[in-house]
């Protein structure tokens, strides 16, 4: 049995990890050219969590309690159109960065507080077509498969509940897959849109292009909750 430890840095919401990074670690650890993860409790941050693993599945564990396991799985949805260039979309996303109103304004993937390249720091923006599009210029550290993951993650959040209009969302699961890993430099554009809801579950489809290109692809299941909790978290 392993462990691991995801540092402060990468939280979402203040007391606990991002949700798509977290996927994208536990992902390295299944080894799946695709994998489906699924967050059974919001993933605690500088905490010893074990790590368990057998022919079909990885479980991260904190004591007894399961926090997320991975299977190899595809994710079962169309890529979007190609968006428009990375420069109109960050064009679009130009004045979206502020913290007024962000439940989680120091987020790893989305947060307005984080500082330049300590962070992704997306603003997704609405494309006019039920599409939102974040301009993404991959910093050095970051081009590696679980920062694909975590890029992934919150443009969903943002599809789902456009303008928070729906209420504040947090990430259940994850499917994906990473066909290219952007390179240092890369000018990424990552799109999220909806794909309806199932009860309390809304579903979101999210993709990573370069030049037009798609270079990954994702499925989600969010989850909406009220602002006390997501103050809270």
């Amino acid at each position: 049995m392993s462990s691991l430890a995801i540092p402060v840095r990468f939280r979402g919401p203040a007391r606990s990890a991002n949700g798509g990074y977290t996927c994208g670690v536990v992902a390295d650890l299944l080894g799946a050219d695709a994998a489906e993860v699924t967050l059974r409790l919001p993933p605690p941050l500088e905490t010893p969590l074990s790590v368990e693993r057998d022919d079909a599945a990885v479980r991260v564990l904190h004591g007894e309690a399961l926090v997320a396991e991975a299977r190899p799985s595809q994710p079962q949805v169309d890529p979007p159109p190609p968006p428009p260039s990375f420069a109109e979309v960050e064009e679009l996303a130009a004045g979206r960065d502020g913290e007024e109103g962000h439940p989680f304004p120091n987020c790893f993937v989305c947060g307005p507080a984080r500082a330049p390249g300590d962070a992704l720091r997306l603003a997704p923006a609405p494309l006019g077509d039920g599409r939102v599009a974040a301009p993404w210029r991959v910093e050095g550290e970051f081009a590696a498969p679980r920062f694909v993951w975590a890029a992934l993650d919150c443009p969903g959040g943002f599809a789902v509940t456009p303008d928070l209009s729906r209420g504040v969302s947090v990430l259940g699961r994850l499917t994906a897959r990473v066909d290219e890993v952007p390179r240092a430099g890369d000018e990424c554009v990552v799109v999220g849109w909806p794909l309806g809801a199932d009860g309390r579950k809304l579903h979101a489809g999210t993709a990573v292009f370069r030049d037009g290109e798609l270079l990954a692809l994702a499925q989600a299941i969010w989850f909406p909750i009220d602002r006390e909790r997501a103050d809270a978290a």
